[in-house]
């Protein structure tokens, strides 16, 4: 036992739960928006501009969703350069066997396949040969045994939240918006999550609010420690970037989740709102204002299917008082009374 320990720290296979659960999963989180996400985006571009090659260059990079999860997961364990280039043909038969629930399926086979490469790399004097052959006939044999299985649980799972939440959208709503929002200021991903459960419908939007009422709120909350560099870049970079000062004083995520626990039964009771774009576009809140261009572009696909008759005037507000005027003006207030209670006091939301 000592000796497999040995070789284990010897090849750099480190079994945690941060580096599977923080590590590999924030890097198929990059992964997945470096391609499905910026796709989609680049193809609503193309169709409302009617710019053609927008939706060409979307499409090419759509398809390249699973192998972008699978070598990001493997840049992020650290392994050999074999190893990563491998993960193309992995996460391609992985994303494509998982179905709806594919991204999961990429995120379990891509680690057991790129610890299992880095355990064979370098062990032979045929590296070139052993270590890609391994990797990918360990990844696509997983694929094909697991990834079905895998994308089903997850698509399961996600049919049930969807499921709950239209039955009992109040509850459902709050409990979605605050748990995905606070994954979303976590050191994990809630992108990844949302990906992997296919969050979309009125589940899809409650964890929208949920994400933007911990970025916007934390960024105005903690503009007058921050400013104008600490508004953009926690409302439109991440809310993580306040974990340090979270771990020094809880309190100051208070206001951003009562925010959550706000706009999550508004955004699903009032006005309905849905995410019917990229799932992953779920768990992104104000980052890049992905989760507002996913919205916008599944009001787009409903419209086109005859689904939605159109984009009325009462969408739009719902959405910019969820996504933005809601959260800001909450955690605004919030922190002013939290300041005065002297639960925040100066610099505990200061970013280093």
């Amino acid at each position: 036992m000592d000796k497999f320990s040995a070789f284990l720290k010897r090849k750099g296979v480190v079994i945690s739960v941060k580096t599977y659960g923080i590590d590999a999963m924030g890097a198929m989180a990059q992964g997945l928006f470096c391609s499905l996400l910026i796709g989609t985006i680049l193809n609503t571009i193309g169709t409302q501009l009617n710019l053609p090659y927008f939706n060409t260059v979307g499409g090419f990079a759509t398809a390249m969703a699973g192998p972008a999860m699978a070598i990001a997961i493997s840049y992020a364990l650290k392994a050999p350069n074999l190893v990563i280039f491998s993960m193309a043909a992995v996460g391609g038969a992985a994303n494509s066997l998982g179905g709806a629930g594919g991204p999961l399926a990429v995120l379990v086979i891509a680690i057991i396949a790129t610890e299992i490469g880095k355990m064979v790399s370098k062990e032979t004097k045929i590296d070139l040969l052993v270590t890609p052959f391994v990797t990918i006939m360990v990844g696509s044999i997983l694929s094909t045994w697991w990834a079905p299985a895998i994308g089903a649980a997850a698509s399961k799972v996600g049919y049930i939240i969807m499921w709950a939440t239209e039955l009992q959208p109040f509850l459902m709503g709050m409990l979605v918006s605050v748990v995905v929002g606070m994954c979303l200021t976590l050191p994990i991903s809630s992108a990844a999550i949302c990906a992997a459960l296919s969050l979309t419908g009125l589940a899809g939007g409650a964890a929208v609010a949920g994400c933007c009422a911990q970025m916007v709120g934390f960024a105005v909350m903690s503009y007058k420690e921050n400013g104008m560099g600490g508004l953009v870049s926690q409302g439109i970079g991440t809310s993580m970037l306040q974990m340090g000062n979270i771990v020094r004083n809880p309190r100051i995520w208070i206001p951003p989740t009562i925010a959550s626990a706000i706009t999550g039964p508004i955004a699903t009771c009032i006005f309905k709102l849905q995410m019917n774009g990229t799932p992953i576009s779920s768990g992104m809140g104000t980052c890049g204002l992905v989760g507002p261009i996913g919205v916008y572009t599944g009001w787009i696909s409903d419209v086109t299917s005859g689904a939605k008759a159109a984009v009325t005037s009462f969408d739009w507000i719902g959405l910019i008082l969820i996504a933005i005027v809601l959260p800001a003006v909450i955690c605004w207030l919030l922190g002013i009374l939290f300041r005065k209670m002297q639960w925040i006091k100066e610099n505990d939301l200061k970013l280093d």
